[in-house]
């Protein structure tokens, strides 16, 4: 134990009543063997800290409990502070999974609709708010589709294309119309929210992963990590992880496509969300920046990167293609049985 903070642990640790005997560091994490148990010891930035705690405390106080519990110091404060550091206690989890990585996931997501419902609540959105948002991303998304039609024919003009160019054009049609299906979806999200008067809002994680969903010796599975979590629209838990997922070679996300149906059938979209959803998890925005920067780079730029970078964006894009249009149709078949998504 090097720095400043890690001396300050035995001294933290004595705050809860525990004799440290021996701690091992994992990453922001020390595992602390002491005279009752193993623990788990974790810091987080100050500044963040009390939001954190508050988080914890409001689940806690609406029934949720599926969280890694954080004991209290002997004299009642769940954090300890140290200048600009705040640390916390909770068990160590093992983790055991008892059924493997996919049914750990389909029960993550199950606990992630659990988490959202005891969560939910209706907030007042301004309609000027719900305006300068549509008006804000609307002129975001048009500006670029334009930029992409403009750099196309910068390149169709040169007399040799380079192999980004040339894969660029290859790709340009497709990707437009994962533009303009987005754009639409955007519309139609305004067009069904604009007289609405309220949102609803949940309590999000910030940052699910299977990672932070820990099993303990009864196996019964808890979230952890709960730094990041905020008062935002469900769609904030879903797109991240959905977009870490995705970025793989081109391939079908069925497991995925389970685990969404799975929060889907506990927690449903009405029909403004999935609308929302649909848009900003189909645009292909990493597309645009990779192309924008190849044409703003000059004649200095690392050609084998862009294309390896171009060409990575673009499974992506299918990738997430696929998402959409598997939800497209699950929606369609929803309404086709005469059984819409909440309004």
């Amino acid at each position: 134990m090097t720095d400043y903070h890690e001396k300050n642990i035995n001294h933290i640790v004595e705050l809860y009543g525990l004799r440290l005997k021996f701690a091992e560091k994992y990453g922001r994490v020390h595992k602390l063997y002491t005279d009752k148990g193993t623990f788990a010891l974790k810091k987080i930035n100050a500044k963040h800290g009390v939001d954190f705690l508050q988080y914890i405390q409001l689940l806690y106080q609406r029934g949720y409990h599926r969280i890694v519990p954080i004991y209290p110091t002997m004299d009642g404060r769940y954090g300890v502070l140290v200048i600009d550091k705040l640390y916390y206690l909770m068990p160590w989890l093992e983790n055991r999974e008892r059924e493997g990585q996919i049914k750990k996931s389909q029960e993550l997501f199950r606990e992630l609709a659990r988490l959202h419902t005891i969560s939910a609540r209706e907030v007042d959105v301004a309609e000027n708010d719900r305006k300068e948002h549509f008006d804000l991303t609307s002129t975001r998304w048009e500006k670029e589709k334009e930029a992409l039609e403009q750099y196309v024919e910068r390149a169709e003009q040169a007399w040799y294309m380079s192999p980004f160019q040339l894969l660029f054009c290859t790709f340009y049609h497709e990707v437009t119309m994962a533009q303009n299906y987005s754009i639409r979806k955007f519309n139609e999200w305004y067009d069904v929210s604009k007289e609405q008067t309220k949102a609803r809002s949940v309590i999000v994680h910030g940052k699910i992963s299977p990672e932070h969903f820990l099993y303990n010796e009864q196996g019964t599975g808890y979230f952890t990590n709960f730094e990041s979590a905020m008062t935002a629209s469900p769609i904030h838990d879903l797109l991240p992880f959905l977009s870490r997922s995705l970025k793989t070679y081109p391939k079908r996300f069925d497991d995925g496509l389970e685990w969404l149906s799975i929060y889907f059938r506990h927690f449903p979209f009405r029909k403004d969300e999935m609308l929302l959803f649909l848009s900003y998890l189909a645009y292909p925005e990493r597309i645009f920046q990779v192309v924008d920067r190849y044409f703003a780079a000059g004649k200095e730029r690392n050609e084998y990167k862009f294309v390896r970078q171009l060409q990575k964006q673009y499974w992506y894009m299918k990738n997430t293609e696929y998402i959409v249009m598997s939800l497209e149709e699950m929606e369609q078949r929803k309404n086709e049985a005469g059984d819409p998504p909440p309004s």
